[in-house]
């Protein structure tokens, strides 16, 4: 049986363009992979109220508006059984970085420049290509992915 993950995501700009990225230990195994602060969308929870959540938790940094929808993602993990939705948001925030995930999961927050992005997410090409693109000027695209680290598709 497959299951259907329900994502957002922050794109978060500090001053000089930089953009916000978290590292992330799911594990708890010193594996950490980069990602826009964001995470799953808990039942009951809209997809705004779900962003400012995790923004909060992952950042300690509070979304004062969202500005628009950046892109959409879709990934079919067929090995995993899972689809997930990833929808990204481009929003203005406040406060200083101050990660508290409750999950423990977040081990920095901190912003980083165009290049350094390229970098960070490299290896996870539905993570890299629609921020990038976003970053190129490209908004409300849709990207669909057969799995994490494979081919993709825009429209």
């Amino acid at each position: 049986m497959r299951r259907d993950l329900l994502v957002v995501a922050a794109i978060l700009m500090d001053r000089q363009g930089r953009v916000l990225l978290v590292a992330n230990d799911w594990g708890r195994r010193g594996r950490v992979r980069y990602t826009l602060p964001g995470g799953m969308v808990e039942a009951g929870e809209t997809l705004l109220t779900a962003v400012e959540r995790e923004v909060q938790e992952e950042t300690g940094l509070r979304v004062r508006a969202i500005q628009h929808l950046a892109y959409l993602v879709q990934v079919e993990d067929a090995r995993r059984h899972e689809r997930t939705l990833a929808v990204a948001f481009r929003a203005e925030y406040e406060g200083l970085l101050n990660p508290k995930d409750p999950d423990g999961h977040v081990v920095e927050a901190r912003f980083f420049t165009a290049e350094e992005v390229a970098v960070k997410l490299d290896e996870h090409r539905p993570l890299l290509e629609p921020l990038m693109d976003y970053l190129r000027g490209e908004r409300g695209r849709f990207y669909a992915y057969s799995s994490w680290g494979g081919e993709g598709v825009r429209v």
